[in-house]
């Protein structure tokens, strides 16, 4: 940031998830500004010892967890924002704003941080155009990388069958208080181009509802809205919001027109080509399918777990085992090696994990979440293992709880943005001592995002 009169540290964003926290992260390195993502709240001292930045990120997994466990882990995560003393706090969701009453519930954080905070009519930023996300009268649309046309949320080919959080309502006010009882304000497209003072406008609705969904169709539209937030920013009082990166791109592109932030600054280096890479796909997205298809045609060794015998307690050792060693054997013979835990949304192994987790007494919907969350974990531990043996130079995760789970594993102390290779899942480089992180560059990207030959690109660069 350039202006002295903005606080240097202007904005901390949470990720509820690791893959849209690069994404956020992508976007503030791109637009010039210093900023780092960190694994848990560094403190105002840590910062201080780093050299500062202007922007930071906290990557979290809350859009796996339950309300109770949101309520074990956030108010700490929330507190330690706020000793931080941003003037804005962005909790960011994905773009598909994927959630449930029960799971990842968007509406049990605003419940929290209007408590935490002292908050009343928190923003929801909805659309991202950048990213093919659009927000209209309320209504939220996507751009579908399977067949390139953009769908309302609900009749998405890949978000109405998320295999967690399937997306069944378009209507973000709706489906946000279907979560969580709120008055939800509206600030649709008509008033974003036609309103002189929507500053005003979004003060009064948030003195009178718990939420306001601001529409987003177009860039000058989330420009308008980053203008938005940092006039409500000014009044001193923290300003806490919801939305997927397009705050980011919001805040960025005001903030560049008004002279703020300097583009050319950007550290953002092109896309180089390495030897060989590891990815790690455990997204069950009718696009993942053809992204792994697309990289085994161009010459990627296929290690396919077999999830159900992952997390038996019987087959568990010997599966790991297995798993490990010949992933290693064809990275020490100089290959790029992708192991998946399904092939799109029909692939059996998904049926068979349920299975096994009702066998230990949990309900269909249980399973899936605590299965899921199981096999990242012992994905995770595999990718440790294989980096301890083998330290490689380029990690490649895909799906956004199995990116989370990979990364807390392996815990590197920060992360930042290094190169581009898809919008909103960018190659980042780990900050950390360990031996075998040091040098590591990791993409981590949801299910959705990316075009067919992602992984080829992360091999081979631009």
């Amino acid at each position: 940031m350039q202006s002295s009169t903005t606080p240097k540290l202007h904005l901390v964003f949470y990720g509820d998830d690791f893959t849209g926290s690069t994404d956020a992260l992508e976007v503030l390195t791109a637009a010039g500004l210093k900023c780092a993502l960190f694994l848990t709240p560094p403190s105002p001292q840590l910062l201080a010892e780093m050299g500062g930045f202007d922007a930071i990120g906290i990557a979290g997994d809350s859009r796996a967890l339950s309300n109770a466990e949101m309520d074990d882990v956030l108010p700490d995560v929330f507190q330690a924002i706020k000793r931080l003393s941003p003037s804005l706090v962005h909790y960011k969701v994905c773009s598909t704003f994927d959630s449930a009453p029960n799971v990842g519930s968007i509406g049990h954080v605003i419940g929290l941080a209007s408590r935490i905070f002292g908050v009343k009519g928190i923003p929801i930023i909805a659309g991202n155009p950048a990213l093919g996300r659009y927000c209209v009268f309320g209504n939220l649309y996507a751009l579908s990388k399977t067949d390139h046309a953009v769908h309302r949320i609900d009749r998405h080919p890949i978000m109405r069958a998320h295999p967690i959080t399937p997306m069944q309502e378009a209507d973000l006010s709706v489906h946000i208080g279907q979560q969580k009882k709120l008055s939800i304000a509206k600030i649709d497209i008509c008033q974003l181009e036609e309103t002189v003072d929507l500053t005003r406008l979004a003060s009064e609705a948030s003195a009178r509802h718990d939420a306001v969904l601001f529409d987003g169709l177009t860039e000058a539209h989330m420009t308008t809205a980053g203008r938005v937030l940092t006039e409500l920013s000014d009044s001193g009082a923290p300003v806490f919001i919801v939305g997927s990166s397009g705050v980011e791109y919001g805040l960025t592109q005001h903030w560049r027109s008004v002279d703020l932030i300097d583009a050319c600054q950007s550290q953002v280096t092109p896309l180089q080509p390495t030897k060989q890479v590891l990815v790690i796909s455990g997204s069950a997205s009718p696009l993942s399918r053809v992204q792994i298809d697309t990289a085994i045609s161009n010459g990627f060794v296929e290690l396919a777990v077999d999830t159900a015998a992952l997390i038996a307690d019987s087959q568990r050792s010997e599966t790991f085992h297995t798993v490990v060693t010949t992933a290693i054997s064809h990275l020490k013979a100089g290959r790029s090696v992708l192991i998946h835990t399904a092939k799109g949304p029909e692939d059996p192994r998904i049926e068979q994990m349920i299975e096994a987790m009702t066998a230990k007494g949990l309900t269909r919907d249980e399973a899936r979440i605590h299965g899921g969350k199981q096999l990242a974990i012992e994905v995770g531990h595999i990718v440790l293992d294989i980096l301890k043996a083998y330290p490689l130079k380029r990690l490649v995760v895909s799906g956004g709880d199995t990116s989370s789970q990979i990364t807390k594993i392996l815990g590197p102390d920060a992360l930042v943005i290094k190169s581009d290779i898809s919008p909103g899942a960018p190659l980042c480089q780990m900050l950390s001592n360990k031996p075998y992180l040091a040098e590591l560059e990791v993409a981590l990207k949801g299910g959705q995002m990316g075009d067919k030959d992602y992984f080829v690109k992360a091999l081979r660069g631009n």
